[in-house]
């Protein structure tokens, strides 16, 4: 199986600091033709570097606004870092 990430630049700028959109499409395996959505790109809240969104579904508890992540590591949390540095490398290809 293949990923590739589709950086889509955010171009109205709103909301404030969100640079783009980032889907990763597979080609190869049981994935094969499918794409998954709701990665950002944001500009971090100290302005020193990049930050990666994952894709979340938003909830209310008690008049709280709540989300849960929809992509979640099975056993080490790290496993995120892994798809958040490609995402980012997508990006700094994109910018440059």
């Amino acid at each position: 199986m293949h990923t590739t990430v589709k950086i889509l630049p955010n171009d109205r700028n709103t909301p404030p600091g969100k640079l783009a959109d980032a889907e990763l499409h597979f080609s190869g395996g049981p994935l094969d033709g499918l794409k998954l959505i709701g990665f950002a790109v944001w500009v971090r809240r100290d302005g020193n570097g990049r930050n990666v969104t994952f894709p979340a579904r938003t909830f209310t508890v008690h008049g709280d606004r709540r989300s849960f992540a929809l992509l979640r590591a099975v056993d080490d949390p790290r496993a995120q870092d892994t798809v958040r540095e490609l995402v980012l490398q997508a990006y700094a290809e994109y910018e440059a």
